[in-house]
């Protein structure tokens, strides 16, 4: 949808591409505890304390996930109601922001501040290299998508290279 009378049409793709990416940083944050931390128990999202500290930050973590993902469908919404939500940004905002978490856990919480590890007692490479690679893909797609959003919203130029006076002959015309 274009933007409202007043709002830049790059201010909407915007804001629509950044309350998608807190939603999709939520969800993932989301599958992340519920699949990795709960129903496989394989870590907690600090596993270099006890198992009490360990549960209380899977407990500070789904926190954190609730509130993006309730703030980031309340801005949503928002846009939704002004009729100023740019539908593809916001698609690529939510897989942008799902890739950008997985790459972050990946790389930095795994591998750099060595917080936990996707499984302990064996090798964790296959299982960082398939949790990066998978982060990878949501991360490109959401950018495509992003970059797609962002050329059709753009404003279309005339053929010709430029504004023309109204009545005046195109470039090759006679007058």
């Amino acid at each position: 949808m274009a933007a409202r009378p007043g709002e830049p049409a790059g201010e909407s793709l915007r804001a629509s591409l950044l309350s998608a990416v807190l939603i999709g940083i939520g969800v993932m944050a989301a599958v992340d505890e519920l699949v990795m931390h709960q129903a496989l128990a394989w870590h907690h999202f600090y596993d270099r304390a006890t198992p009490r500290v360990g549960l209380l930050s899977d407990g500070l973590l789904h926190a954190a996930e609730l509130v993006a993902v309730v703030a980031g469908f309340f801005w949503l919404a928002d846009l939704r109601r002004r009729a100023t939500l740019v539908v593809p940004a916001a698609w690529g905002g939510f897989l942008a922001g799902a890739g950008g978490f997985q790459v972050f856990v990946g790389v930095v919480d795994h591998k750099v501040l060595r917080v936990h590890q996707i499984r302990s007692g064996i090798d964790p490479l296959p299982y960082d290299l398939a949790w990066t690679a998978a982060g990878l893909a949501l991360l490109a797609c959401g950018v495509a998508l992003a970059v797609r959003a962002r050329r059709q919203a753009a404003p279309r130029r005339p053929a010709g290279g430029g504004a023309r006076p109204v009545g005046a002959p195109r470039a090759g015309e006679r007058s």
